[in-house]
């Protein structure tokens, strides 16, 4: 329990540190941790080996997006997260820690695929998947492109839904997600999404509010 609550520390000081937005920051660790938890238990059941790497996978979920390009030195901040966990796991733990963290981004995966990362192979999809399935939320996405894109909401909303229907609603069809955890989940969290979608839509819709 110590060691989770300096993970979610060390997330608040180098998101304060790097303008880390809320869409990349505690929150969001907090749910890929959710995601990944889920996952990890729902592949024990036929994988108990999965059990040695629990640490690694929940040490992962957390502090993915430390090391984010889109705000940092991708170097930069796998030296920060390598030093910050220095006294906290073993040399192996850590190296596995940072193998995963620097292949799961979507770009990475579109633009080179899986790695083979040998033992820690699942471990790594479980966080990858646990990041993907956090990306269906809507005003998430939304919120990034308020942030660092200066778009006010309707180009805010205009860009996420084509990002939605481009990419997020093609994880499935696109074969980035392996557990059946997630493929399962994928259509339950488009539902969700698109119904969100559709309510933005009609709130931005009525001209009069928008212009307020």
């Amino acid at each position: 329990m110590r060691l989770l609550s300096k993970l979610f520390k060390f997330v608040i000081t180098t998101s304060v540190k790097y303008n880390i937005d809320e869409s990349h920051g505690l929150s969001h660790s907090m749910n890929v941790l959710q995601n990944s938890h889920n996952i990890y238990e729902s592949e024990l059941v036929n994988n108990p080996e999965l059990y040695k790497m629990k640490k690694i996978i929940y040490v992962s979920s957390v502090l993915h997006d430390m090391c984010d390009k889109k705000y940092v030195v991708e170097s930069d901040g796998i030296n920060n997260i390598q030093d910050f966990l220095e006294d906290k796991l073993s040399n192996n733990e850590i190296l596995h820690v940072k193998n995963i963290v620097s292949t799961m981004s979507y770009s990475t995966v579109k633009r080179c695929g899986f790695p083979d990362l040998g033992e820690i192979q699942m471990a790594y999809h479980i966080v990858r998947e646990a990041d993907l399935l956090s990306a269906y939320d809507f005003d998430r996405c939304m919120i990034y492109k308020m942030y660092n894109d200066g778009s006010d909401i309707k180009h805010a909303f205009d860009d996420a839904v084509d990002l939605f229907y481009n990419r997020v609603f093609q994880h499935e069809t696109d074969k980035l997600l392996i557990t059946k955890y997630s493929k399962d989940l994928h259509y339950k969290l488009k539902e969700i999404a698109i119904n969100r979608i559709i309510v933005w839509d009609k709130i931005l819709s009525n001209s009069g509010f928008y212009t307020l």
